[in-house]
C-alpha cells in the first residue's frame, strides 16, 4: 500500500507519544492537527490559544513558587547608611539611617538569581508632575509583575533640581523593590528626625482618624506617607500627628 492510499484519521484518533507535561501533550496534538488537511484551521487556533494559556498559567505558578522560596532565604537587610541635613529654614536638623540600593542588591541578587528571578526599573519624570518608578520582577519562565510608586521631587536639605529628582528616584527604587519582594529593613525609619527615633507611635485610633481624613479630602495615601517619610501611617511618631492633621486640613481648604 502506498502512502497516498493511507486514510487520514481524525485528530482524536492519532497516536500520541507519552508527553513530558500537559503543555507538551497539547503541542503534540497541534503538530498533528497542523499536518492534517482535514482539520479545520479554527480548531488548530483554539488549541494554540489553549496551549498559550496553559504556558502562562505554568509560568505564573513557577514565578510565585520561586518568589516564595527566595523570600524564605533573604535575611533582614541591615542599614548601612546614615544621612543628616539641616533644614532649609535653618531651624532644626534631620538625621536617619537606611539601607542603600547597593546593600539591598548585595543581599537579594544572588538569592533571586538562584531561583531564576531578576528585576529592573522603569522611570518617568515629567515636568511639574510626580516622579514615578516601576520595579519589574521577572522569572526565567516568562512571568513578570510590576510595582509602581510615585512621589514629588525630594527638595530636603540643599539639593539642586537634578539632585532632587535623583534622590526621589533612588528612594522609590529602594521601596518599590522592597515592596515587590515583600521585604523590610531591620528598622524602617527613613526620614524620621533623630529625636523621633525612639518616640511613641500614633495609636490605632489616631491612625483611623488620619485614614478618615485622607478619604474625606481625597488625598493619595502612598503619597501622603511619602510626604510624612514613613512606610505606613502606623509608623508615624506621636510628635508628627498634629502636623499630619494640619496637612490634610490644608488640602481640604484648597
Amino acid at each position: 500500500m502506498t502512502q497516498s492510499a493511507v486514510a487520514l484519521k481524525p485528530v482524536d484518533q492519532l497516536p500520541i507519544a507519552a508527553p513530558a507535561s500537559e503543555s507538551a501533550a497539547i503541542l503534540s496534538v497541534i503538530e498533528r492537527m497542523a499536518t492534517n488537511p482535514e482539520i479545520d484551521p479554527e480548531r488548530v487556533e483554539r488549541f494554540i490559544a489553549l496551549k498559550r494559556q496553559m504556558d502562562a498559567d505554568a509560568a505564573r505558578k513557577a514565578f510565585y513558587n520561586a518568589l516564595s522560596d527566595a523570600k524564605a532565604e533573604i535575611p533582614v537587610i541591615v542599614k548601612n547608611r546614615t544621612v543628616g541635613y539641616d533644614h532649609k529654614t535653618g531651624e532644626g536638623k534631620t538625621s536617619y539611617s537606611h539601607e542603600d540600593l547597593g546593600e539591598i542588591a548585595r543581599t537579594v541578587d544572588p538569592i533571586l538569581a538562584k531561583h531564576g528571578l531578576s528585576y529592573r526599573f522603569r522611570t518617568t519624570s515629567v515636568m511639574n508632575e510626580p516622579v514615578s518608578v516601576t520595579c519589574i520582577i521577572a522569572h526565567r519562565d516568562g512571568h513578570s509583575e510590576e510595582n509602581t510608586l510615585s512621589a514629588g521631587r525630594d527638595d530636603s536639605g540643599k539639593k539642586n533640581s537634578i539632585q532632587s529628582i535623583g534622590s526621589t528616584i533612588t528612594y522609590l527604587q529602594r521601596y518599590t523593590l522592597k515592596s515587590a519582594l515583600g521585604l523590610a529593613a531591620s528598622s524602617d525609619d527613613d526620614g524620621r528626625s533623630s529625636e523621633d527615633e525612639n518616640a511613641d507611635l500614633i495609636t490605632d485610633e489616631q491612625r483611623d482618624q488620619l485614614l478618615a481624613k485622607i478619604d474625606e479630602v481625597g488625598a493619595d495615601l502612598p503619597k501622603f506617607c511619602q510626604y510624612l517619610k514613613v512606610d505606613a501611617l502606623a509608623d508615624l511618631p506621636q510628635s508628627q500627628f498634629k502636623r499630619a492633621v494640619a496637612a490634610l486640613e490644608a488640602k481640604r481648604a484648597k
